[in-house]
């Protein structure tokens, strides 16, 4: 959430910067500075009366020791009125203060100034590019062919289970699955990440905490009955464990690591581009997130990239990292590099991962705080990457290994899944 005292210093960088996520603010924001103003002007008209009465209180004390009762009467018929009067005034500091939260809600994070111009993914900007598209055999498949094969993955059966958009692995298929998510997490505990096993459903505290909600809670699985959430990412239990949290400068920076499924409703995708492994409604995902001292955060971004990079080398596969634009960019993000493979066999790329860099938007709603060295409290920046998102890393394994005898293992992975080839 963007802090109050900014948005009525800098109305106009905050309008122009937000126009670059394509939203025209100057209503909203014009909302926000008017119902702080009316909220500090309530507040001022609330200490003055609490003040008063308190002048008050003293002023009858000092009379009924001098025994003038009737005049600490007429003062005590003043102490009721005033009594009222602040209750009033309590009363619409609240309902202020709780309308002017409300629209906070709805303003976006400013986009970092090196974010590029742009409405659609079309318009991100390509900033890397690595690795050798490989050369597919006559009648090579895409992997919803692929895994019906080999018998390694059953979209069906999940729809018979739950719906579309739930697939069940099965056999080799499982276990490279579980593979991945312990070659991720050794890759991350060995940058210094410390793993952590979080619940897969949070309150709506926790959501608004990371800016899911109210943004993208039509994306998210809500269980009515108890007012809880499935989380969309790991992103969301992990970086709300520092809620509420004041740390020492010298414990940062704080680095965490999880795995854990991830639901989203993803309502309105049809069509191939979304077809077998591409878009799911339950996937798993590995996520790195990180608190940082906001003179480091973009140093440390670059370092989740280059993190992000090599476990793609050591996979061999071809990818690239994009530079979202204003555009296309979450709510919560200062900045977002995306990491795409290349699917072979769909002739495409393919998205895996976003690297983002929150500043103090998520820290500002979660109250995330650390105290520097002359003693201030000050809020830190909160960064969180997929590290990564299993599904399209798995398509990409199954349809650029594909052979005419089967689908290769990574080297990488072989440790791990205890065979070397799907056949």
């Amino acid at each position: 959430m963007l802090q109050i005292a900014f948005i009525r210093e800098n109305r106009e960088k905050v309008i122009t910067a937000l126009a670059k996520k394509n939203m025209d603010a100057k209503v909203l924001v014009d909302d926000v500075i008017q119902l702080d103003e009316n909220r500090r002007s309530a507040q001022v008209a609330l200490d003055n009366t609490l003040s008063e009465s308190n002048r008050l209180s003293k002023d009858i004390g000092d009379l009924m020791k001098n025994g003038e009762k009737a005049k600490a009467e007429i003062l005590k018929q003043k102490t009721v009125l005033l009594r009222d009067q602040g209750k009033e005034l309590s009363e619409k500091v609240e309902t202020l203060a709780n309308e002017l939260t409300s629209k906070m809600y709805l303003l976006p994070n400013l986009p970092a100034d090196i974010v590029p111009e742009g409405k659609t993914p079309e318009e991100n900007l390509n900033v890397y590019q690595e690795g050798d598209i490989p050369v597919l055999h006559e009648g090579a498949l895409p992997h919803w062919e692929l895994v019906k094969k080999y018998d390694i993955i059953d979209f069906e059966l999940g729809v018979k289970i739950t719906g579309a958009g739930f697939p069940v692995y099965k056999g080799k298929g499982a276990r490279l699955q579980r593979a991945l998510i312990a070659y991720f997490l050794d890759k991350n505990t060995e940058a210094g990440y410390l793993e952590y096993q979080v619940p897969h459903l949070v309150n709506e505290a926790s959501g608004y905490g990371t800016g899911q909600l109210p943004d993208k809670e039509g994306q998210m699985y809500h269980v009515g009955i108890d007012d809880l959430y499935l989380i969309p990412t790991a992103e969301v239990p992990v970086t709300n464990l520092f809620r509420d949290v004041l740390l020492n400068e010298s414990e940062l920076p704080v680095l965490c690591t999880g795995y854990t499924p991830c639901f989203r409703r993803e309502a309105g995708s049809y069509g191939a581009h979304v077809r077998g492994l591409n878009r799911l409604h339950q996937f798993d995902k590995v996520e790195i997130v990180r608190v940082e001292h906001p003179n480091d955060s973009y140093e440390a971004l670059d370092g989740m990239v280059e993190h992000v990079k090599n476990i793609m080398r050591e996979l061999k596969l071809p990818f690239r990292v994009l530079r979202l634009c204003g555009g296309d960019m979450s709510c919560a993000s200062a900045l977002t590099y995306d990491f795409e493979v290349f699917s072979t066999a769909q002739d495409r790329w393919l998205e895996i991962s976003s690297v983002s860099n929150f500043e103090t938007f998520q820290a500002s709603r979660l109250k995330l705080r650390f105290k520097d060295k002359e003693g201030k409290n000050q809020l830190a920046h909160t960064l969180n990457g997929s590290a990564l998102a299993l599904p399209r890393v798995l398509a990409g394994i199954l349809e650029n290994y594909q052979t005419p005898d089967g689908i290769v293992i990574p080297e990488v992975l072989r440790k791990y899944t205890g065979f070397d080839s799907i056949n």
